[in-house]
């Protein structure tokens, strides 16, 4: 029997860095509704990690159960290499990205460091013709989580966290405080801010200011010379990207009837307060969906909005992109990358 075979970063157990191997695997097979993409790039997000480590931020009885070994990763831009016979709109040789099986693939990972990867048709889009793969490949969990809090959720998806559903909130003309402005979420939401006609307040540190402000930024604040909830007031929308237990210090910069969303609404423990405030505090999952790839993709395509590029490692170096991560400060993305990899190897058994 013949088995496609392909490179791929893969894990046999949880752990650090150390433990992403690259090495041969095989390579997926299509079925129903799917495309098989070679991949040219790759963007890194924090669930990437998570999942690394075994989800250890979050509590034991959430943890999914996970088979090993898997395949990290769910950001993938690339060109199309096969199409199932239901699949209509795309074809062979088309260029896509992609944030594929999320959340669905938190439990096995959803196969992006990989030469190739299988993608259900509703998860992708044509990438944008004005960007490369690797600034394509950066963009679709962070801009769409920044989409999806800010713009259009996207999906019906309960958050379990609270009774009501999340709902963005109208923009122009209001006054936005984005926290960890210079990240993956952040630089696009001060981005989007801007676009809607917001008046934008950049929380970051002071090496990020000229970027910021050159992304649209009005006012920036650097937290390591000024806590944020010290000097700002009556701000219509906090977009929290780090979340946690300290997301609640950002309840006192809001006016009232304004509104906080943390991107990580764990630890969050001032419902209470924010209650009796009048404030609303409001969180989603982001979700793969591949219309709103094509919306956002026109406004890359246009250069509403730009993908900023931290660094880039190639794929056999994995490991050292996720040393990277833990460093922190990171400005825009992590990309991987497979310019020297493609091959599709044999093996035969």
């Amino acid at each position: 029997m013949t088995t496609d075979m392909m490179k791929a970063v893969r894990q046999h157990e949880f752990g650090g860095p150390e433990v992403l191997r690259y090495e041969d695997a095989p390579t997926p097979e299509l079925k129903a509704g799917e495309v098989l993409v070679r991949v040219h790039a790759i963007g890194l997000n924090p669930p990437d990690w998570y999942l690394r480590d075994g989800y250890k931020t979050l509590p034991p009885e959430w943890r999914p159960q996970v088979t090993f070994p898997l395949i990290l990763g769910t950001d993938i831009s690339g060109v199309i290499e096969a199409v199932a016979d239901d699949v209509q709109r795309y074809s062979v040789g088309d260029e896509v990205y992609s944030m594929v099986r999320f959340p669905s693939g938190l439990a096995g990972g959803s196969g992006a460091y990989a030469e190739f990867v299988s993608v259900l048709a509703s998860e992708i889009a044509h990438k944008p013709s004005s960007i490369d793969h690797v600034h394509a490949a950066a963009a679709p969990m962070s801009l769409l989580t920044a989409w999806q809090f800010m713009v259009a959720r996207g999906h019906e998806e309960q958050n379990p966290l609270q009774a009501q559903q999340h709902v963005p909130v109208p923009l122009e003309g209001k006054t936005v405080l984005v926290n960890g402005a210079a990240g993956g979420v952040g630089h696009f939401a001060v981005q989007i801010a801007k676009w809607k006609g917001a008046h934008v307040i950049a929380v970051a540190s002071g090496e990020h200011e000229t970027f910021l402000r050159e992304l649209g930024a009005d006012e920036f604040i650097d937290y390591t010379k000024t806590p944020p909830e010290e000097v700002v007031h009556d701000v219509d929308l906090v977009l929290d990207t780090l979340g946690g237990p300290s997301t609640g210090r950002f309840l006192r910069t809001l006016k009232r009837g304004g509104a906080l969303f943390p991107v990580f609404p764990l630890g969050f423990s001032g419902g209470e307060e924010a209650a009796t405030q009048g404030f609303t505090v409001s969180a989603t999952q982001v979700r793969s969906n591949g219309a709103q790839l094509e919306e956002v993709g026109r406004l890359l395509d246009d250069g509403t909005i730009r993908v900023a590029i931290d660094s880039e490692f190639p794929l056999h170096d994995a490991h050292k992109a996720h040393e990277r991560a833990a460093q922190g400060h990171i400005r825009g993305k992590i990309a991987l990358t497979l310019r020297d990899s493609h091959r599709l190897l044999k093996d035969t058994s």
